[in-house]
């Protein structure tokens, strides 16, 4: 367990309050459920985020809020909301362009051994990297050649929001206009600063909750896996743990796309680099 950080000058004006008993109770919970570590610069944003809670939940102390976690009648429906305040969801249309190019490049050999593509996006947050997957693939694909997209994450709030498939015209403002027309329907009326993702592009993912440190219900296996800037919220002997997971999932051969800050250097020796961030199981 990490060591107890003293209380700042700043905990005990807040609203409420704020202990560093609490907030290590905070950590060890995300950390044994979730597998994520909490640094001691994440204070601030913890106590922002379950505030929210608070006002919901009509409650006056942060220290009231654990104790509801723990009430057996409650507090599993509300360790969903506590998972969900806490996880990050930093994602966009096509970020690392160079993973979706090198896969545009390599989908005529990948298709050698099978028609229909087998992908999984582990920390899909809302949607734009499955997504962003489907309008890759789905111009390139022949008759009788299919990609199907399973998309997890284990906040149930941006799983329903990728669902939909539905996302703010600023959030798409940058793509070319040809990608535009391909993917995207626009909305009119009161929702014309809206798009929504095309029904053919929609059906090729199929998004599920998950939680990468519980059961892994999927038998695999993937062609390609995408778990990109997930690892950088798990220590070391987690991140060997997840990256053996699925490689055990992977067809030889198959590919593991991570995220720019990642590496799988001292992790596992099971994959050999072929890209930038971009790996290929030995076998």
């Amino acid at each position: 367990m990490a060591e107890i950080i003293k209380a700042s000058a700043s905990d005990k004006q807040r609203e409420f309050g704020f202990t560093a008993e609490d907030f290590e109770s905070v950590r060890q919970r995300l950390n044994d459920h979730a597998g994520i570590v909490l640094s001691d610069i994440k204070r601030d944003m913890v106590y922002n985020r379950l505030t929210r809670r608070l006002r919901v939940l009509g409650l006056s102390r942060i220290e009231q809020y654990l104790q509801l976690l723990d009430n057996p009648d409650r507090g599993p429906e509300e360790f969903v909301n506590f998972i969900n305040a806490l996880t990050t969801n930093l994602t966009s249309f096509f970020r690392e362009p160079h993973h979706f190019e090198y896969l545009r490049q390599q989908l005529p050999s990948l298709l050698k051994r099978t028609n229909t593509l087998k992908i999984w996006s582990a920390g899909c947050s809302i949607g734009e990297e499955p997504y962003t997957i489907a309008i890759t693939l789905s111009p390139l694909l022949h008759k009788g050649q299919s990609a199907q997209i399973l998309a997890t994450d284990i906040d149930t709030s941006v799983l329903a929001a990728a669902d939909k498939g539905i996302y703010d015209q600023e959030r798409v403002q940058k793509l070319d206009q040809t990608i535009l027309k391909q993917a995207f329907l626009r909305g009119k009326g009161q929702r014309s600063n809206m798009v929504r993702i095309k029904p053919e592009l929609r059906s090729m993912v199929q998004f599920t909750p998950l939680n990468l440190m519980g059961p892994w219900p999927m038998k695999g296996p993937f062609d390609i896996i995408f778990c990109r800037n997930v690892m950088i919220y798990f220590n070391k002997e987690t991140q060997k743990k997840l990256v053996n997971r699925m490689a055990d999932l992977l067809i030889p051969q198959g590919h593991l796309f991570i995220g720019h800050s990642e590496t799988l250097h001292n992790t596992t020796d099971r994959f050999q680099a072929v890209g930038q961030t971009i790996y290929r199981l030995k076998h």
